[in-house]
């Protein structure tokens, strides 16, 4: 984080912040790809805060696969997940452990997934599309979108 930050100094002392190009992209001065510009706050704060995924009521836990950015496998993710720290949606820091632990019991026996769920409800027609929202990785059921809101 210290070098993350003396980038972001560097990066903020030299960017023209009167110059109304640069303004009026929002300070995003820092090309990535071929289309895209960041902000140097956006390249800071890029890889900090990674979401992990999500349990509701009456379902199995899915995980958020970010596009095999960081984790490309179950080891991969566990030990993305014990490199790191996990923070809940409410800013508490949880053991990485038992989230881990959370997370692989969560619905295990009796949780829904789409299968499962389509199964138990016929009537609500399991489509293709619906099929497409998660998928199974080592295990693991994992969403197919990045977007969890």
């Amino acid at each position: 984080m210290i070098r993350r930050e003396q980038k972001l100094r560097m990066r903020i002392d030299e960017m023209d912040t009167i110059n109304a190009d640069v303004i009026s992209r929002g300070f995003n001065s820092i090309t990535v790809g071929e289309w895209d510009s960041i902000s140097p706050w956006d390249e800071f704060l890029e890889g900090t805060n990674i979401h992990l995924g999500k349990r509701s009521s009456g379902w199995k836990f899915i995980w958020n696969w970010n596009d095999g950015k960081y984790y490309k496998t179950k080891q991969e993710l566990f030990k993305f997940i014990r490199d790191g720290r996990v923070v809940d949606e409410y800013g508490q820091q949880i053991d990485v452990e038992e989230f881990i632990t959370m997370a692989l019991e969560w619905g295990k026996d009796d949780g829904w997934d789409i299968e499962t769920y389509y199964t138990e409800y016929p009537e609500r027609k399991v489509t293709p599309l619906t099929r497409k929202y998660e998928e199974y990785i080592d295990g693991l059921r994992v969403s197919t979108s990045t977007d969890f809101s």
